[in-house]
């Protein structure tokens, strides 16, 4: 088996390489755009969905599979995407401190005759974060590629994360388990 991988993200790829598959980078390039009626809990699938069928389906083989993901987090029932810069990085973090928000990620598996999509969320609590703190990060580590200008795995989460309720790479930006386990099924068909 042979994964396509829709994803610029570094993470992403780094989780995928641990099932210890053949893994290709695909460049999908699609209008990210979502109806702002639509439900916050709809959204990363949404946009999973959108591009993987952005991907030319034919080009396929009967042992690839194309996987293509997005994350958001909701906080106060309003998606956070990714900060444009230092200012909006600051605020989204000071949004998130004392708060527990979701992180959604849409996963959109597509083969030659068969796709399955999903959504894994988890709960994140981020205790009371301090300016200086926030500053020291933003500054440091430069979360502008990162929904909600935060990584999980990164500093800020070591000290400012007090507890999760689901999976801890879905925060990173993929559910590696669910993923797995819908690639053994994949097998079996």
């Amino acid at each position: 088996m042979k994964l396509k991988l829709a994803s610029k993200s570094p993470r992403r790829r780094k989780l995928v390489e641990t099932f210890n598959l053949e893994v290709e980078i695909v460049n999908i390039n699609v209008d990210e755009v979502i109806d702002p009626l639509m439900p916050a809990d709809k959204v990363a699938e949404t946009l999973a969905c959108t591009k993987a069928d952005g991907y030319d389906h034919s080009l396929l083989k009967q042992d690839e599979i194309l996987i293509a993901a997005d994350t958001v987090v909701v906080v106060d029932g309003k998606v956070t995407g990714k900060p444009h810069d230092r200012d909006e990085a600051i605020a989204m973090l000071r949004n998130l401190s004392d708060k527990t928000h979701t992180v959604y990620t849409g996963v959109c598996m597509s083969g030659a005759d068969h796709s399955v999509h999903f959504t894994e969320q988890t709960h994140v609590h981020f205790k009371r974060l301090s300016d200086e703190e926030i500053a020291y990060y933003v500054d440091t580590y430069k979360p502008y590629d990162k929904a909600g200008a935060y990584g999980i795995q990164e500093w800020i989460g070591m000290i400012g994360i007090d507890r999760i309720e689901g999976d801890f790479y879905n925060v990173m930006g993929l559910p590696v388990a669910h993923i797995w386990q819908e690639l053994q099924e994949w097998g079996k068909k």
